[in-house]
């Protein structure tokens, strides 16, 4: 079967959500890179790139095209397995169940995605918080912007993808804007000049490159580059996704690392090592330095429109997949209720805010870098299982339709295996924190595994490992 019978037979289905109401498909390709930078580019990795070309100079840089390469590997796995199942909304547990089973579906959403969200997301409520107590000292409550801003994106995301989309695209804007300014004018100088010589410069020589050791940051370079798949869960509801979701994913990859490579390059002109590699939040003092005091501003909408971009589109992404799961008999039934004039997953979408704020309101701001190493190595796990599905798929499943085909299969599967296991195995700066994170991400992920097993068992009456086509 062609791509363009493929097309033609994924087009002529009935569009249904399981409530029966027919779905709009409002997302154009402009909102999907918004999504997919959107996700991607928080005050994480912007910390993550700071730090990164402070501790390797030019071999970070190196660092952060192999960490593209294998970012590229895991939107073409994505592309492929989201295109071949256009009506499971985009779930990793739908693509999970079909090649491997019940039971790693179950595993694989939660640990890479409601958990990923659960941490990843504290940490950044958190950094917002920081950031807002350094720029308005004393101005504004501990903990109410955060919460403001998880509540009213979690209200705007209730009426549905139109609204979602119209935020979107002014958050990644406004954050993509406030990046390059701060990027061009500290290449340029327009603003205050650079220092003619800075004490304790970044080094731009080829050492690190030469001798290999650049390797030792691809774990932190990754940080920069992952996430772009949270388009797929909103595959129902885009236009012309056959052609439309790898390109929007792949692209959105290009742009992010030009944006970062800009915005770094400018950082190593004005902070010196100690500043890029120490600083809590290298970024401010980036701004600062860039144009003064009257940098808060910038600072601001950078800080706020990151955090507000990735927390839409999570709210938007990860309900869905609870209700997807939901759907197949793989989670509560409850979350699986759609608002009937909306149309939108609230249960699930209640669900998420809840888990997200627990971290928040618990832990503290010292806990940030735990929290978010924690969450990414949750996350690397759900990459691996989704290279195991393309290639167990291709094989067991060969005659199923596949839009999009994985150039070079099975090479990118096997190169984001072994990335995504070495990433997991060097993401942390010491070992007593990568002895407090697989504790944390070990402890979340032996209790998930285990409801999921008795789910499958006593209440799907399943085999753990026996693969099915996921429904609809």
């Amino acid at each position: 079967m062609n791509k363009n019978n493929t097309s033609a037979t994924h087009d002529s289905l009935p569009e249904e959500t399981s409530s029966n109401r027919p779905l709009k498909r409002s997302l154009g390709f402009a909102t999907m890179i918004a999504i997919c930078i959107g996700v991607v580019v928080v005050q994480g990795s912007m910390v993550s790139a700071l730090q990164g070309v402070g501790f390797g100079g030019a071999g970070f840089l190196a660092a952060a095209v192999v960490a593209f390469i294998l970012a590229q590997c895991n939107a073409m796995t994505f592309a492929e397995l989201s295109l071949m199942f256009p009506r499971s909304e985009g779930t990793l547990g739908s693509y999970t169940e079909a090649a491997l089973g019940n039971f790693p579906a179950i595993v694989a959403v939660y640990a890479g995605y409601v958990v990923v969200a659960m941490f990843g997301l504290s940490a950044e409520l958190l950094l917002v918080d920081a950031v807002i107590g350094q720029l308005f000292p004393g101005m504004v409550p501990e903990m109410l912007v955060p919460l403001g801003i998880l509540i009213v994106l979690a209200v705007l995301n209730f009426f549905g993808t139109d609204v979602f989309a119209s935020l979107q695209n002014v958050f990644t804007f406004g954050m993509v804007v406030a990046l390059l300014l701060v990027g061009l004018t500290a290449v340029t100088g327009s603003a205050n000049p650079a220092p003619a010589e800075l004490a304790g410069a970044v080094q731009w020589n080829w050492d690190g490159i030469l001798d290999g050791s650049f390797l030792s940051l691809v774990a932190l370079a990754m940080w920069l580059l992952v996430g772009v798949e949270f388009i797929c869960p909103l595959i129902r509801e885009v236009r012309n996704p056959e052609r439309n979701v790898p390109r929007a994913m792949m692209l959105s990859l290009c742009l992010i690392l030009g944006i970062f490579l800009l915005f770094i390059w400018g950082a190593s002109r004005y902070l010196s090592v100690e500043t890029l590699t120490t600083s809590p939040l290298p970024y401010l003092d980036y701004v600062d330095a860039v144009f003064g005091k009257a940098g808060l501003i910038v600072a601001t909408v950078m800080a706020v429109t990151a955090t507000c971009s990735t927390v839409n589109t999570v709210l938007a992404g990860v309900p869905r997949m609870l209700h997807g799961m939901a759907v197949n008999g793989q989670s509560f039934p409850q979350l699986k209720r759609l608002h009937p004039r909306y149309g939108t997953p609230w249960v699930a979408l209640v669900f998420m805010v809840t888990i997200i704020a627990l971290p928040f309101l618990l832990m503290g701001i010292d806990s940030i870098i735990t929290l978010l190493i924690a969450a990414s190595t949750s996350w690397l796990l759900a990459y691996i299982i989704a290279h195991i599905d393309v290639i167990v798929l291709r094989r067991r499943q060969p005659q199923l339709p596949r839009p999009f085909r994985t150039p070079f299969y099975p090479l990118p599967q096997l190169l984001g295996i072994a990335g995504m296991a070495y990433v997991a195995l060097n993401n942390s700066p010491s070992p007593e924190m990568t002895q407090t994170v697989y504790m944390l991400t070990g402890v979340v992920l032996l209790i998930i595994s285990v409801i999921a097993a008795l789910w499958v068992k006593l209440v799907m009456k399943r085999d753990l490992f026996q693969p099915e086509m996921p429904k609809g």
